[in-house]
């Protein structure tokens, strides 16, 4: 079932909803760019800071401080995002049990019918062959065979009905567990 479409995609949303928290977190923290080339000093990290007593400069990110309920507000969020997608990947695994579990039932029923009508044919065919040998031995009439073996050609019918069901809910139970086993 891991190879359900749905099921990686819920699980893809939720490992986004749950970067988003760090994100949101690191959004907390201040932006120094720190640069650098070829060994020279950067004098874009050296304008963060000048005087005496390394005095921060307005420059810096210094806006973070005053955005405090705002960012407290993205983290929250956030944070209900992620909730709501493991809610989600939670249901949609749910689903594919009951599914799997639906396709499995499906299958088993359609598969004790064909056996069932797998039966009723052999029966038929029995009947068909002991009414032609009754007729042939001038025990019965002809309409007796015609019947038996109509009876026999239904029976056959509803056995190639009861094989594609069979197979049709074979296919479904495949599409249940996600499919892709030749890889």
């Amino acid at each position: 079932m891991e190879r359900r479409s749905d099921i990686l995609a819920a699980e893809q949303q939720l490992a986004a909803a749950t970067a988003n928290i760090g994100m949101a977190r690191a959004a907390f923290f201040p932006n120094l760019p720190l640069t650098g080339g070829g060994g020279i000093q950067s004098t874009g990290f050296l304008s963060l800071w000048s005087g005496s007593g390394l005095e921060f400069q307005r420059t810096a990110d210094a806006a973070h401080l005053f955005q405090g309920g705002r960012l407290r507000s993205n983290l929250r969020l956030s944070e209900a995002q992620q909730q709501q997608a493991l809610l989600t990947y939670q249901q949609t695994i749910q689903t594919a049990f009951r599914q799997v579990s639906d396709a499995l039932i499906a299958y088993r029923k359609y598969r004790e019918f064909r056996e069932h009508q797998e039966l009723l044919k052999s029966a038929a065919q029995d009947a068909a062959r002991l009414s032609d040998l009754r007729y042939r031995g001038g025990a019965t009439s002809y309409l007796e065979v015609l019947t038996s073996q109509s009876n026999w050609f239904s029976a056959q019918l509803n056995l190639a009905r009861a094989r594609l069901n069979e197979r049709l809910s074979l296919v479904q139970l495949y599409n249940a567990l996600g499919g892709g086993w030749g890889e």
